[in-house]
């Protein structure tokens, strides 16, 4: 179905990862931090289903990268909150940066068009 999407496929990685990794946080921040940050991929990753199935696609794409920008932060607020380690943060902010690179190149070629 969406196997032939590289930027879902990315992103559903990366859930595979956060989800783990996020259950780890001390339990007070489990349902709070936690949550946020499990939300907010499941967004992105919402929206890159609605989007591909939409005909005009420009201002779904623009709510995913202000999601991807509110995970971006969510991720690094952990690292400074030491929920995860360096190591851990900077294999989500590769895995964030590399949809995000998808996600632009989508959206300059919505814009072309």
């Amino acid at each position: 179905m969406y196997k032939n999407l590289s930027i879902f496929e990315k992103t559903y990685e990366l859930i595979l990862w956060l989800y783990p990794t996020v259950n780890k946080f001390p339990k007070s921040q489990r349902f709070v931090l936690g949550q946020q940050i499990e939300n907010t991929v499941l967004e992105i990753l919402k929206g890159i289903i609605q989007t591909n199935q939409e005909k005009s696609k420009l201002t779904f794409l623009k709510q995913i990268s202000v999601d991807l920008d509110k995970l971006r932060i969510l991720i690094r607020l952990s690292k400074d909150l030491k929920f995860i380690n360096l190591k851990q943060y900077q294999f989500s902010a590769d895995k964030v940066n590399e949809i995000g690179k998808m996600l632009g190149g989508w959206i300059r070629s919505q814009d072309k068009a």
